[in-house]
């Protein structure tokens, strides 16, 4: 059985925005009232479509699957170009931008209903789901 993919919120900010409530397509996301809460995830009925993380303005959301059976996996989104391929050789990096290590690119894809945002899912060693939140591509980032 394959690892299950599922939203992780990292929003700090108390700000008018509730995107990702709008477009989860199970509910699985709640901002409520007052509009400037933060949004919380309800993991059972989260099925990991990345609607919510192609829909939020402030690039705070992420899929993450990790067993610790096989590569862990991390999807973020991606709004430069030229987009990765998949199989590309890429530095995962934390959210200071601090490299990681070694990722591979499985997926470069828009989620159904995304207005251009593109995701990109990384493979990664074991461990690193948690931390990784981006890409450096030795040949187009510098």
């Amino acid at each position: 059985m394959s690892p299950r993919r599922i939203a992780v919120i990292e929003c700090p900010e108390e700000i008018p925005c509730n995107p990702c409530e709008t477009v989860c397509p199970q509910g699985a996301i709640q901002v409520g009232n007052p509009i400037t809460s933060r949004p919380r995830l309800d993991t059972r009925h989260c099925i990991g479509c990345g609607a919510c993380v192609a829909a939020c303005p402030g690039l705070a959301i992420f899929l993450v699957s990790s067993d610790n059976n096989g590569p862990d996996e991390v999807t973020f989104p991606y709004e430069f170009l030229p987009r990765p391929e998949p199989g590309e050789s890429v530095t995962a990096v934390n959210r200071d931008g601090e490299s990681l290590g070694p990722a591979w690119v499985k997926a470069c894809w828009q989620p159904q209903g995304a207005d251009g945002t593109y995701l990109v899912t990384i493979t990664l060693p074991v461990g690193l789901a948690t931390k990784a939140r981006g890409i450096r591509r030795p040949s187009h980032d510098r």
